[in-house]
């Protein structure tokens, strides 16, 4: 008995299969994920040599490489680390080494996020804007450090929930 799709419910399916284009001189492993829903269906393909399971092959090996460009690509596009236009390579290298310290702090502070907060997958620029390019007044005292925001600041809750476990991070 089969029953009809709800608005939520998807359908996935994995195979594999050897298949050789003309300019191919043998054949191919080829996965596909083939993916319906009511929104209508999906394919994609990917062609490799690797061994595995076709669900494997796909979600843990070809889906985690694009997950590996989209953390480089938010390191060159929202951090500018790709700017090394000093004429030293020394220099150029602190550059990196710089934004590289700043990417492992966004990144650090988006891990600290309630699993479903808005925040956990937040890209790095609305982090940035959001939580640390704030207006705040500082004072320093003698056992702790007082940040004051301003009154309309409107993420004053998130902000002192991740100041508070960034706090219970070991050092």
């Amino acid at each position: 008995m089969s029953r009809a799709l709800g608005e939520d419910d998807k359908v996935r399916r994995f195979r594999a299969f050897r298949y050789a284009a003309r300019s191919w001189k043998a054949p191919r492993q080829v996965v596909a994920r083939i993916e319906a829903s009511t929104h209508g269906s999906d394919s994609r393909f990917i062609v490799t040599n690797l061994k595995g399971t076709p669900r494997w092959l796909y979600e843990s090996v070809y889906c985690q490489r694009g997950q590996a460009e989209n953390l480089i690509k938010a390191h060159k596009l929202h951090l500018a680390s790709d700017r090394t236009s000093c004429t030293r390579a020394t220099a150029n290298q602190f550059r990196l080494l710089i934004h590289t310290a700043a990417y492992w702090l966004l990144h650090t502070l988006r891990g600290l996020a309630p699993k479903t907060s808005f925040w956990r997958d937040a890209q790095f620029d609305t982090i940035r804007l959001a939580l640390i390019k704030v207006a705040a007044r500082v004072t320093e005292m003698k056992t702790r450090i007082k940040v004051a925001l301003p009154s309309c600041y409107p993420h004053q809750p998130s902000w002192a929930l991740l100041a508070e476990r960034a706090v219970k991070l070991p050092p």
